[in-house]
């Protein structure tokens, strides 16, 4: 069986998800079902999914055995390696993502989804998962004002939407949190009390660590900008994104998804976790009603 390469229309148009439509429409041209072609690929029904859903980015090996197992042409190989190269690390304008996606919450929700472990470095703000949604709508409404786009009721409610996953107890959720962000307040004092307080809460469950670096301990590395990890199953299929000031990025080869591990790692060593981190918060709130009254 052969095939051409189409430009698809697709819902996102990144590379990963003109990848992941191609790779799609090949294994229905070929009339190869996903479970069949993921024996012959070696690798799981619920990857193929994930693949043809644009979720996970697969390897070169992955498409280069995709593509001999449905008998494309030598043209046809080429052309997907080319683009599986482009998916690996994307960079998605806002404004871009905003008039492409319309509610941003969406696309975040798709990889919380799919992922068994996430680890979400935050060293601005606090993360969306843990927003109360007065923190979460003037938030938004910030970045609405230098962007525009969607409808910002509409993202407020996606963003505590999401929040329904902390309670899944299959997921796992791990959070870093600097006490910049934590001091960081989008409005007054009395909201960013009940922001520490939900932190808190949130922190008891079960299937939630929130781990907290204070400004006074001494550094094992650089606290740059935020990222989040996305893992499936023991570890596996693991994407990162980053956000910048232009765009965020999507980053999917393994060398560099190893480099933000390894960061995580290192700023982990820095936190205070379980009943310490509690007490760390409690603090910052009493110095900030402290501060209010003077």
């Amino acid at each position: 069986m052969t095939g051409g390469f189409t430009s698809m229309d697709t819902p996102d148009g990144s590379g990963r998800h003109q990848l992941a439509a191609e790779l799609r429409r090949l294994r229905d041209l070929a009339g190869v079902s996903g479970r069949e072609l993921a024996q012959r690929v070696g690798i799981s029904q619920s990857k193929v999914s994930r693949i043809e859903s644009g979720a996970v980015v697969p390897s070169l090996p992955e498409v280069t055995a995709w593509g001999k197992e449905l008998g494309v042409s030598v043209e046809t190989q080429e052309r997907l390696t080319a683009l599986t190269g482009t998916a690996y690390d994307e960079i998605h304008p806002w404004q871009e993502a905003l008039r492409r996606r319309g509610n941003l919450q969406n696309t975040v929700q798709d990889l919380e989804t799919t992922a068994a472990r996430t680890y979400t470095f935050q060293p601005a703000l606090v993360p969306g998962l843990l927003q109360t949604a007065e923190y979460a709508r003037r938030v938004i409404a910030m970045f609405h004002q230098q962007y525009g786009g969607s409808d910002p009721a509409a993202e407020v409610a996606g963003r505590l939407h999401r929040q329904l996953a902390l309670y899944e107890e299959h997921r796992q959720f791990d959070f870093l949190i600097t006490e910049t962000a934590l001091r960081w307040r989008p409005g007054p004092v009395a909201l960013q009390l009940a922001q520490l307080d939900r932190i808190d809460s949130v922190s008891t469950l079960d299937n939630v660590t929130v781990g907290l670096v204070p400004l006074d301990v001494e550094a094992t590395t650089l606290t740059t900008h935020n990222f989040v990890i996305y893992e499936g199953e023991d570890g596996a299929d693991a994407t990162v994104t980053v956000e910048t000031i232009h765009a965020d990025m999507a980053v999917d080869s393994a060398e560099h998804v190893d480099l933000y591990r390894s960061r995580w790692s290192l700023l982990r060593r820095s936190a205070l976790c379980g009943d310490e981190a509690r007490e760390f918060l409690r603090f910052v709130a009493a110095d900030l009603r402290t501060r209010s009254a003077t």
